[in-house]
């Protein structure tokens, strides 16, 4: 498969693409760091954050920003959207005849659509900031009764 995409495989890259095609799970560098070093520890942090580059420029996979501090990568590249539970991080694929959109803004001069990414935030019913409040630094949980 990395030769394929003109990708030329070495054993790091093979042991990272194992983990990310194998899983099929949306997983952050540092998961997959941890999972290629309980195989064979010997990968490092930059090796890994450039195998996900080259990966990411061959189209192999899809990067996906679910929140500031949480980025993660998708083995799945074909058209299709994301539920993110925002309490326990779940993130959960949506196909793409799921959701529609009907409009776009007016795009400025000289560029195109590549794609839409939609995620899509949940958490439990009664769980929001509407619901609690905070006490020395600490959140408690507000009754709604």
């Amino acid at each position: 498969m990395l030769r394929e995409h003109g990708i030329t495989p070495t054993h790091q890259r093979i042991e990272i693409a194992h983990v990310l095609f194998d899983r099929q799970e949306h997983l952050s560098a540092d998961q997959i760091l941890t999972s290629v070093n309980a195989r064979h520890a010997e990968t490092s942090k930059a090796t890994v954050y450039n195998t996900l580059k080259l990966f990411l420029e061959k189209k192999l996979i899809r990067e996906l920003v679910v929140d500031p501090a949480k980025v993660v990568y998708d083995p799945n590249t074909t058209p299709h959207h994301h539920l993110y539970d925002v309490t326990t991080g779940q993130l959960t694929d949506i196909p793409a005849g799921e959701v529609r959109v009907t409009g776009l803004p007016q795009l400025p001069p000289g560029v195109e659509t590549e794609g839409v990414d939609i995620v899509v935030r949940t958490r439990p019913r009664g769980s929001g900031p509407e619901h609690q409040i905070f006490c020395s630094g600490r959140r408690l949980s507000r009754s709604t009764t």
